[in-house]
């Protein structure tokens, strides 16, 4: 009886694990976001520059300016580390996935917590922008 519950425990344990290892989900870019049209008119490229930075910083994103327009973010939890693209103008601007490590990534989908990190991003940036008008 015994053995019967032990060996029912550990299958049940086992299949917890294997869904809670399994959480992909297809893959969240933001392409073409607004950006806000300040009451003095349009922003500075060095202002969304500067909005962008600041959102991605306050998440714990290293932000790596490339040239006006991209920024590269990067983003280290633990043993994980997703790494974006964000391509910017005075209209819109867009996050794109570019690499990660250890987030299940299969050309497609990608582990769950990854779309949750780009959606916080994507609000940080959108509140940052806010502020500047």
């Amino acid at each position: 009886m015994k053995r019967t519950r032990l060996i029912l425990i550990f299958c049940a344990l086992a299949a917890v694990l294997l869904l809670v290892s399994c959480r992909t989900a297809p893959i969240y870019n933001i392409n073409d976001a607004a950006i806000p049209q300040a009451a003095q008119g349009p922003m500075t490229m060095q202002q969304v520059q500067n909005a962008i930075v600041k959102a991605g910083t306050g998440l714990g994103w290293n932000m790596r300016v490339i040239k006006p327009g991209l920024i590269e973010a990067t983003l280290n939890i633990r043993a994980h580390q997703a790494v974006v693209d964000i391509t910017y103008d005075q209209q819109d601007y867009s996050i794109n996935y570019k690499s990660s490590i250890n987030l299940k990534y299969n050309g497609t989908k990608i582990h769950s917590n990854y779309n949750g990190w780009i959606q916080n991003l994507s609000q940080a940036i959108n509140n940052n922008l806010a502020v500047i008008q």
